[in-house]
């Protein structure tokens, strides 16, 4: 995805976890906040590149940015 200037309304530190906490963890906190709610996940785990499309895609979310460096992954998601 292309680079894009998004402004987070919470951020989510799913650094160090594995799959499919990554994912478990986003779904909890997506469930509490108000639809075009913009969340920042910040995760090391590789298959996050897979998987949060692959989730955001079936939940009616929203992926709006991808971005990769040193090691960490971010991810801009817009509840839907």
């Amino acid at each position: 995805m292309a680079t894009v200037q998004v402004q987070e309304d919470t951020v989510l530190d799913a650094r160090g976890l594995l799959c499919p906490m990554p994912i478990v963890k986003t779904a909890k906190l997506m469930k509490g906040l108000s639809p075009g709610t913009i969340v920042k996940l910040l995760t090391t785990d590789r298959g996050s590149l897979a998987d949060v499309p692959a989730w955001a895609a079936t939940t009616g979310n929203e992926l709006l940015a991808t971005s990769e460096a040193a090691g960490e992954l971010t991810f801009y998601l817009r509840k839907g």
